[in-house]
């Protein structure tokens, strides 16, 4: 017979790695968390505080002695710190190395009937079904009744980031839910600096002789570029025109005797592009980058290479950013891409497919997605919910970390005097104690209590609640 709480069991040791040795941990659970974390280092680069491992201790009752005492049964966490002080006149270089083993609190641990005891009383952590990380497409219908379609790609963790379309056939995109500006606008900021750039992202560029038997069949294109003479730098057409008999004419007269235009063969989506960008008032990712900066960061000034840095570290930074593995994966799957499920940040070829799947829904060649569809749901297991738990711990305890480097004499200061455990343990204690997904445990009968440990609930923090959850979701899917 299976050990049918083999699912709570492995999920609990994937996040504390007890029986690996401390340098052979992957990078996922607790180990995961620390890594993500740490280095840090305050303004002036006197100090950076490394992390180095982790070790967990043994309980000091067993669970039955734990019951009969109303205590929770946990173990302690000691993690290895070391904090280095560096040169005042080098920063590269350390004038001082402090290594320490700080208590981070006490984490509950699972007994081997995949429960938890806490304060006495048996709890069990039900795993949770939610919207799995990636790229949802939907349609929605607009008072006129014209049809409107959205891509919105969901990560693990960071800003989301929204592409729509509109009644006019333009392509927009919303970062955060917050302003709505055109894509082109986005795609210039991100690299792709002129229409040339765009429109060959998307396969929308052809090359035509002007002496061809059949250059007619090609009046009515946009020419991409400028057409300039080499020698006095006139400018003959401007990117946008129309090629007709006239134009051609006069380009053969100069001795042009080829010119890139949009291709007529992807009509559609060019027609999009050119509709978009008519909406764009920038014209190269200089400007692109102010405007999207200022946009977001209303009231701030633009300075050109920090909005760059705020774009790269919106999405492109695995500290900011992270798609998960799972969302990696379903990226990879939904547009054939071949990109290592280890790098979970963005990619430009995500951002080009998914606007390319957008215009194809707009020419009617494919379809959404149904949000509520079990492949487009996965399961957070007690590791992943756990993992997520120490997350927002830590995250709550870097504030004080930082003002703790920064008011501190360097002559005093050791890891120890930087940690606050108090915040670890508070976030851990709520969970355990308040969270949807902590439940007592039933123990009607043996059969009810293994159902209960092997339920999927759709509540909880990131998930749906009782009051919002319509027929859709509550239907057979």
């Amino acid at each position: 017979m299976p050990d049918f709480l083999a699912l709570q069991k492995e999920s609990f040791n994937r996040f504390l790695q007890p029986q690996v040795p401390e340098d052979e941990r992957e990078h996922l659970g607790l180990e995961g968390v620390f890594r993500d974390v740490f280095p840090l280092e305050d303004s002036h680069r006197n100090y950076i505080l490394e992390y180095n491992n982790y070790f967990l201790g043994l309980p000091k009752y067993s669970p039955d002695e734990c019951i009969d005492r109303g205590v929770t049964y946990s173990v302690p966490l000691k993690v290895r710190l070391t904090l280095n002080i560096t040169d005042e006149e080098n920063k590269n270089e350390f004038a001082q190395s402090i290594q320490q083993d700080v208590y981070f609190g006490n984490i509950p641990a699972m007994t081997e009937k995949g429960t938890f005891v806490i304060n006495g009383a048996e709890r069990v952590i039900v795993s949770q079904l939610h919207r799995s990380p990636g790229v949802f497409f939907d349609e929605a219908i607009h008072p006129n009744g014209a049809k409107l379609f959205q891509a919105r790609i969901i990560p693990f963790r960071g800003s989301w980031l929204d592409f729509t379309t509109d009644i006019n056939d333009c392509l927009f995109t919303i970062i955060d839910r917050r302003r709505k500006f055109p894509v082109t606008m986005l795609l210039r900021a991100l690299g792709f600096s002129t229409n040339r750039d765009i429109f060959r992202a998307f396969d929308c560029i052809t090359t035509i002789s002007l002496k061809s038997k059949d250059i007619d069949k090609y009046y009515g294109t946009t020419i991409i570029n400028d057409i300039i003479d080499e020698n006095t730098g006139e400018i003959f057409f401007e990117g946008g025109t129309k090629v007709d008999v006239s134009v051609v004419e006069t380009l053969v007269n100069n001795k042009i005797s080829q010119v890139e235009v949009v291709d007529s063969d992807r009509q559609f989506s060019s027609m999009l592009l050119l509709n978009t960008m008519e909406k764009d008032p920038t014209h190269s990712t200089e400007e692109a980058l102010g405007v999207v900066y200022q946009l977001i960061r209303s009231g701030e000034p633009p300075n050109l290479e920090t909005a760059q840095k705020f774009i790269e570290r919106q999405f492109f930074s695995p500290k900011k950013y992270d798609l998960g593995q799972v969302g990696r994966y379903r990226l990879n799957q939904q547009f054939d891409l071949d990109v290592p499920v280890d790098d979970t940040v963005l990619t430009m070829d995500d951002i080009v497919c998914v606007i390319r799947f957008l215009i194809d829904m707009r020419k009617g060649e494919r379809g959404p997605d149904d949000i509520d569809h079990l492949g487009n749901r996965r399961v957070k297991t007690v590791g992943e919910l756990l993992t997520n738990q120490f997350s927002v711990a830590l995250s709550r305890m870097l504030r004080t970390i930082y003002e703790r480097m920064n008011l501190r004499e360097s002559e005093s200061i050791t890891p120890q005097d930087l940690i606050n455990s108090r915040v670890v343990t508070t976030v851990i204690n709520t969970f355990f104690g308040t969270s949807q997904l902590s439940q007592f445990g039933d123990q009607t009968n043996p059969l009810a209590e293994i159902t209960h440990k092997r339920r999927i609930s759709a509540l909880g923090p990131g998930g749906l609640t009782r009051e919002r959850a319509g027929f859709e979701v509550r239907d057979v899917h």
